[in-house]
């Protein structure tokens, strides 16, 4: 299976490189709102994702953000965001990323997040470890607010949600060292995985922008909840750090 997603994940990469340098205006759209991108690329890399999936497992059920859900019965499922970051896509930014997970029963059992414009392959297999580039991954040992550099992300805004993150951002970001913004949900928790970032928290987000990212901040010893400690994320927000760094975060997060 490792071999089968990080070739599919690379492969969807290229095709996504390929629009990168050189999609056209005409190639951009707005989805249910103005400020919610989606390019022509976001539709054929799904397209190319699920193709070869299915030439493989043609049984198998997918979750793909631009085609929706199948349903043939069976107790697989693939979990798929074609481009993670559609906003920085468009706009020539490197922070993007291919997510593609897979579930046996609801529960994600292997994940690959592939930035293509910065060829960094991440990828977990439930109980066996997350890895960079086939180097072994971990979460970083921070565990004081006022030395993390923490990262999050403004879907709620995108969505026009009255009830949105600005109010927690506002509360806890005076309390952290440094905060970062690139705009990719999946890199975000791969890079809090890495120990690049020690923690990060964002609401109105949806399973495909998160489900491989998650089993690889988890493989590397995160811990990740919902804003209040459960596991209903990321419907009800998401925060993901190491076990000391994520209670502290949960302090604020429990309050909005």
């Amino acid at each position: 299976m490792k071999i089968f997603i990080c070739e599919l994940a690379k492969k969807a990469g290229a095709l996504a490189m390929e629009y990168f340098n050189g999609i056209r205006p005409n190639e951009v759209h707005s989805k249910a709102t103005a400020s919610d991108l989606v390019s022509t690329a976001d539709g054929n890399v799904e397209r190319l994702i699920i193709d070869t999936i299915r030439a493989k497992y043609p049984d198998h059920n997918f979750f793909g953000e631009e085609t929706g859900k199948s349903n043939t019965g069976s107790e697989y499922c693939w979990v798929i965001d074609p481009i993670d970051g559609t906003q920085c896509f468009v706009k020539k930014h490197v922070y993007f990323s291919i997510s593609i997970a897979f579930q046996k029963n609801g529960e994600t059992i292997a994940g690959a997040v592939y930035a293509p414009a910065l060829d960094q392959l991440f990828y977990a297999e439930k109980g066996k470890g997350a890895s960079l580039n086939g180097v072994p991954i971990h979460v970083s040992g921070c565990t004081e607010l006022e030395d993390a550099s923490c990262t999050t992300g403004f879907a709620c805004l995108r969505a026009k949600l009255k009830h949105n993150g600005l109010p927690l951002f506002c509360a806890l970001v005076p309390n952290l060292r440094d905060i970062k913004r690139c705009g990719s949900a999946a890199l975000d928790l791969c890079n809090v995985a890495r120990g690049t970032y020690d923690g990060y928290w964002e609401y109105c987000l949806n399973l495909y922008d998160v489900a491989a990212g998650v089993l690889i901040a988890q493989e590397a010893g995160a811990v990740v909840s919902d804003y209040y400690g459960g596991t209903e994320y990321p419907g009800k927000g998401i925060t993901v750090a190491n076990p000391v760094l994520q209670a502290k975060l949960l302090e604020y997060t429990k309050n909005f």
